[in-house]
């Protein structure tokens, strides 16, 4: 639901848009619509895929069919019976591909932050019968944050943490060291990658609460595991994880 000040921003949208039409940025056809904050026209928005079919319980990974689940509907996949995550559930909705994938990108790699509330708000409709008492993002070190100059993940955050109207937790879960980059890695050199790779400054305001961890996008969960294993050691009640896309 739109509060007052997006009302206002998406009236103003629609008349410059009648002025000086926007072109979306995946299609280059003119932008109509009036999308708040949205730089893709609604054809090209409306392609993102959910992932709808049988999938993990746990890690959401997808199944290839059905029949897994046909005489369990709790069946768990290989990688979580054989190393389960330390969180709950993963919350993953769509797939990494097409305009999603091009939206992430411009988002993280392009400084273009205005996408962070659609991308949000693509994640919050998938949480709304999730609990939740707390909503933290994987931190960036200071040295890739001063590069980056934003967080993506922590935008993500701000945003549900807003919508679902609970509180974010800031500056309790923090790089303890400056990992190299996941892009490229194998599953094991990600797993590598990120081993004590977090540390929990302030515990108290966690400690028995159901967190929300955010990330952008979940590839083979390597970051989110040992984020939420964080979590745990400092008596978090338990973790969910979330992003927005996965990639398949």
């Amino acid at each position: 639901m739109l509060g007052i000040a997006d009302r206002r921003f998406l009236s103003l949208q629609r008349l410059l848009d009648l002025i000086y039409p926007r072109s979306c940025i995946h299609c280059n056809h003119p932008i109509v619509e009036g999308k708040l904050n949205i730089p893709f026209c609604s054809g090209c928005w409306k392609t993102i895929r959910p992932l709808t079919g049988p999938h993990c319980p746990v890690c959401a990974a997808p199944f290839p069919s059905a029949s897994a689940l046909s005489h369990s509907p709790d069946h768990h996949c290989g990688e979580c019976r054989e190393h389960p995550p330390a969180f709950s559930q993963a919350i993953t909705p769509y797939a990494y591909e097409g305009v999603l994938a091009e939206a992430i990108q411009r988002f993280k790699y392009n400084k273009q932050t205005a996408l962070a509330k659609p991308l949000a708000d693509l994640l919050a409709e998938k949480l709304t019968t999730t609990p939740f008492d707390l909503v933290a993002a994987v931190p960036l070190h200071p040295a890739r944050l001063r590069t980056r100059e934003f967080n993506q993940s922590l935008l993500i955050a701000q945003r549900i943490a807003r919508l679902a109207q609970v509180p974010l937790l800031i500056d309790a879960l923090n790089r303890s060291r400056d990992t190299l980059p996941q892009v490229g890695l194998s599953r094991k050199e990600r797993d590598q990658n990120v081993r004590r790779a977090f540390r929990l400054d302030n515990p108290k305001p966690i400690q028995g609460k159901r967190i929300l961890l955010v990330d952008d996008v979940y590839t083979t969960g390597a970051t989110l595991r040992e984020g939420a294993k964080t979590l745990l050691k400092g008596a978090a009640k338990e973790v969910i994880v979330a992003a927005v896309a996965r990639m398949i």
